[in-house]
């Protein structure tokens, strides 16, 4: 039971990934697995990749808990954890791939939250947010990205891509100055 609530608390991270993804098995590889039913928790240890549907998520150390209400709360650690998931597409455009990494990842599914812990970074398509942390609170698509006090100097950096009209269309030409526009 709880190696299948392990197995499930990945998903709170595909919340606003692609819908197919939540459909899809998941699949784990470590080197180690532990599974505690009595304190309902779950280790995996050792180059461990969690794959669901697109989300890729690499780590060396997964610890999984359950809550009495079944809620799942994930920890991954590595140097760096790595995770890519593609997003659903939205307003007739093609998902995109949402890549990032941290020295630690946690995930709330109760809360609907993730947290990324010490050099985060976040790629969206060509944007990227840089920071000490970032939180993704899943319900309302809020990103919050963070410096530490603890590293003097150290600021939040984003590249924001210019955006392409969401009609795509090209501009109609304008009149000429003093010709009337023709009619269709």
């Amino acid at each position: 039971m709880v190696l299948a609530a392990a197995l499930a608390a990945v998903s709170a991270f595909s919340a606003k990934a692609e819908k197919a993804d939540r459909e899809k098995p998941t699949q784990v590889e470590a080197n180690r697995m532990t599974s505690d039913e009595a304190r309902r928790i779950s280790i995996f240890e050792g180059s461990v990749v969690l794959t669901k549907g697109s989300m890729q998520l690499q780590a060396e150390r997964i610890v999984v808990r359950q809550d009495a209400d079944g809620f799942q709360y994930a920890t991954a650690s590595g140097n760096p954890v790595r995770f890519r998931q593609k997003s659903d597409a939205r307003g007739g455009a093609q998902g995109v791939w949402i890549e990032g990494e941290a020295g630690r990842i946690e995930i709330d599914e109760k809360n609907e939250r993730v947290e990324l812990h010490q050099n985060a970074r976040v790629t969206r398509d060509k944007d990227e947010v840089r920071g000490s942390y970032i939180l993704y609170d899943q319900r309302s698509e809020f990103f919050s990205v963070s410096s530490t006090k603890d590293a003097p100097g150290a600021r939040v950096r984003a590249v924001i891509q210019p955006k392409q009209p969401e009609a795509d269309a090209p501009a109609k030409p304008r009149p000429e100055a003093g010709k009337p526009e023709a009619k269709q």
